[in-house]
């Protein structure tokens, strides 16, 4: 017995808006429905799939459906169609995929199980006394202090 594949019709608009417009658009999106610490992270030269990755927390499962159901809509106002939406059923986790922009929805707990934020900044600030050039200055006093 065989079935029928689902055939899901995506397309960009032409010209396709930037990706300030679509950030803008995800911004007021999961501002509108008041997602809880939104934060953006670029991954530019760290991800070939995307350019910036939107984090925000719901505070139910029904609500992170919600907001995701929204960054539809404001994504569809700017005639874009997400080239896919997975975890809508359970709504611990939606991630919506704008293509330049993807933009994940979680509840508190599986958002620091998960802890994306850490997975995509890492190596992004230099430790705290080594400077851009990799040069450890901790512990070091300036000459004056020696004397």
């Amino acid at each position: 017995m065989t079935s029928q594949a689902q055939v899901i019709k995506t397309r960009l608009p032409s010209p396709p808006p930037s990706v300030d417009e679509l950030l803008k658009a995800v911004r007021d999106a999961v501002a509108e429905l008041k997602a809880r610490d939104a934060v953006e992270i670029d991954v530019r030269g760290k991800s070939s799939v995307t350019d910036y990755m939107v984090i925000a927390s719901g505070t139910s499962s029904r609500h992170v459906k919600s907001i995701a159901d929204e960054v539809v809509r404001f994504a569809k106002k700017l005639d874009v169609m997400p080239l896919g939406v997975e975890g809508e059923r359970e709504a611990e986790w939606v991630l919506v995929d704008l293509g330049d922009v993807v933009v994940h929805v979680m509840l508190p707990r599986v958002r620091e199980f998960y802890a994306l934020e850490r997975l995509w900044t890492v190596g992004d600030e230099p430790p705290e006394g080594i400077d851009e050039y990799g040069d450890d200055h901790r512990g070091e006093t300036d000459a004056e202090d020696r004397l």
